[in-house]
């Protein structure tokens, strides 16, 4: 797991002010680990830049992750990249994988167990992204600080 943390956002206009950048590899709980690295990374940004992060929004934005990084390891081929990063009063967490089609939420299904991470993290972040790349696609799920 690689990591690579920037804080550029005095110096670089539209630069997030905290970013941390995460390689989830093959072996191993990448679930957990993602988790831990969210909620790492907010506890950073509350104390070494002073961000005021509710411990809510801790836990959102480690479900947000674990729905993301399930699906990513679940639907995609490949590696499976994990961005975090704090754009003025939210944090944005992106999943990238190597599956080009966007996810879509499926019908309600009161019987169905399951399958549900999607439109869970749709009731959760205030915005939900799907881009194609050149490799796959990114997810981008945005919170609020303030959630």
């Amino acid at each position: 797991m690689e990591s690579l943390s920037v804080d550029e956002g005095e110096t670089v206009p539209g630069a997030p002010r905290l970013r941390a950048s995460y390689a989830l590899d093959a072996e191993g709980a990448w679930i957990a680990q993602a988790r831990h690295l969210a909620a790492e990374f907010l506890e950073r940004a509350r104390t070494e830049n002073g961000l005021p992060v509710p411990d809510r929004v801790v836990e959102i934005t480690q479900l947000v992750v674990s729905e993301l990084v399930t699906n990513a390891r679940k639907y995609a081929p490949g590696p499976v990249g994990l961005d975090l990063r704090v754009f003025g009063d939210a944090v944005e967490v992106v999943v990238h994988d190597g599956n080009p089609e966007a996810p879509r939420p499926r019908d309600a299904d009161p019987g169905r167990v399951g399958q549900h991470g999607l439109e869970i993290v749709m009731a959760v972040a205030d915005a939900l992204d799907v881009r194609q790349e050149a490799e796959g696609k990114s997810i981008t799920a945005r919170i609020a600080l303030s959630a």
